[in-house]
């Protein structure tokens, strides 16, 4: 696992505790997914409700709270699979 998803998971875990109602999954471009749900966050490639997709440092601005993800997705720095509404409980549970 690489260190951006080792960083990546502690920091997610940091911010959503005990997990996430419903699944989704960060796709890093060039490094590996992370799937986040009731079970809480874990390197993973599983089906889940919503897939973002976005480089290491789109990312890492995210979950640090340097960029915003509703910026970050208009200005098409993160892409976003599957269902939009699961992205925005994500998004607001980041925040």
């Amino acid at each position: 696992m690489s260190d951006i998803l080792t960083h990546a998971i502690a920091a997610l875990s940091d911010k959503l505790g005990d997990g996430f109602e419903g699944s989704a999954k960060f796709r890093i471009e060039g490094e590996g997914s992370i799937v986040v749900d009731e079970s809480g966050v874990r390197e993973g490639d599983d089906d889940t409700d919503v897939t973002m997709i976005a480089s290491a440092e789109t990312f890492q601005g995210i979950i640090e709270g340097d960029v915003n993800p509703t910026m970050a997705f208009m200005s098409g720095k993160l892409k976003i699979e599957g269902n939009m509404g699961m992205a925005m409980k994500l998004g607001a549970a980041l925040s």
